[in-house]
C-alpha cells in the first residue's frame, strides 16, 4: 500500500509516517519546502504551492489512500490576516487536490482528512456524538464545518471520503501539552477560569494508529479522534502536576486575563466539548490509552 501525506512533517504526520513505516506502507508527502523533498523508494516529496495552486501530479502514482491533515497552526495569535490564513490553508489545499484529481486516471480509493471537535458547541453538560448537527457560533466553529465541506468534494472525483474531528492531542514532542507542563514544573502551574470546561484529549500514539486503522479498514464518514474518558480543565492540570511530582498552589487564571494576553485565541482555553469515542470503539479500534494518568506517565517517561 501506499499513502500520500499532507502535513507530514507537523506533529501528527511524523507520527503517522512512523506507523506507515512499522507497517511497511509507503509514502508520498506533499511539501511546500523544495529543500525537503526526499526521493526514496518508500519515502517520496513531492511540491505543491497553495497560493499559486501549483502541485506535482506525480505524487498521486501508485496511491491508494490520501491522510490530510495540512492546515495553518490555530495556536498562534488570531489577528485577521492569521485567521484568514488558518482558513485559506485548509480550504485552499484541499481544493487544490480535488481539482488536481479531475479529469486524471487515479487509484485512490480513500481520503482521511483531519477535522476539529471544535465544531461542536461550547457546553458544559452535552456529550458529542458524531451525528450531533448543530456547528458552535464560533470562529473554530466555521473552520471546522468549511473544511469539512471542502472534504466532502473528494466524491466528485469518485474517493470515498473519511474524517476525524481531532482533540487535544498529547505528544511530549510538541502541541498542548508541553506548554501546559512547563508552568507546572516550576511551582506556577493553574486551571484556567473555573476549571470545570471539559478537554477531549487522545494520546498523539492513539490517534495516529486510528488513521490506518480507519484506511486498513475501510471505514467510511465522521469519527472523533478522541480517548474514552474525556476530564475537565481543573483535573487535566491536577493529573499533569501529579505525575510531574509538582505541587498546584496558585489559584486559578482568570478567564478575562487570558483574552487580554491571547486575544480571540483565548477561546481554545475556555472552550468545553465533551466527545465520544463510541462510534470509533464499535468498529473495533482499540485505544492503547483509555484514561489520562498512563498516558501522561508514558508521555513523561515516569
Amino acid at each position: 500500500m501506499r499513502v500520500l501525506i499532507t502535513g507530514a512533517t507537523g506533529l501528527i504526520g511524523q507520527q503517522i509516517v512512523k506507523v506507515c513505516q512499522e507497517q511497511g506502507i509507503s509514502i508520498n508527502y506533499l511539501t511546500t519546502n523544495k529543500s525537503k523533498i526526499k526521493n526514496n523508494t518508500n519515502y517520496q516529496g513531492f511540491y505543491w504551492n497553495l497560493v499559486n495552486q501549483e502541485i506535482d501530479k506525480a505524487c498521486f502514482k501508485n496511491v491508494d489512500a490520501i491522510i490530510h491533515l495540512a492546515g495553518a497552526s490555530v495556536s498562534k495569535r488570531w489577528t485577521p490576516e492569521y485567521k484568514n490564513e488558518i482558513l485559506s490553508s485548509r480550504i485552499n489545499g484541499t481544493q487544490l487536490l480535488i481539482n488536481a484529481l479531475k479529469g486524471e486516471s487515479h487509484n485512490i480509493k480513500q481520503v482521511v482528512s483531519a477535522s476539529g471537535i471544535g465544531i461542536y458547541p461550547n457546553s458544559l453538560i452535552n456529550y458529542y456524538e458524531e451525528s450531533f448537527k448543530e456547528v458552535d457560533n464560533s470562529f473554530l466553529g466555521d473552520v471546522v464545518k468549511a473544511w469539512e465541506g471542502a472534504v466532502n468534494g473528494f466524491s466528485e472525483v469518485g474517493i470515498a471520503v473519511s474524517k476525524i474531528r481531532i482533540g487535544l492531542v498529547l505528544s511530549n514532542e510538541g502541541g498542548a501539552l508541553p506548554q501546559m507542563s512547563k508552568p507546572i514544573r516550576f511551582g506556577v502551574g493553574a486551571a484556567f477560569g473555573n476549571g470545570k470546561q471539559w478537554q477531549s484529549w487522545i494520546h498523539i500514539h492513539d490517534l495516529a494508529n486510528m488513521f490506518l486503522y480507519i484506511i486498513n479498514s475501510k471505514l467510511i464518514g465522521t469519527y472523533n479522534g478522541v480517548a474514552p474518558n474525556p476530564v475537565t480543565n481543573k483535573e487535566l492540570t491536577r493529573t499533569v502536576a501529579k505525575v510531574l511530582g509538582r505541587p498546584l498552589i496558585l489559584p486559578n487564571i482568570p478567564k478575562f486575563l487570558m483574552k487580554k494576553v491571547l486575544g480571540e485565541m483565548h477561546l481554545l482555553l475556555f472552550s468545553s466539548q465533551r466527545v465520544s469515542s463510541k462510534k470509533i470503539e464499535d468498529k473495533g479500534f482499540y485505544f492503547g490509552y483509555h484514561h489520562l494518568k498512563p498516558a501522561l506517565e508514558e508521555l513523561f517517561g515516569k
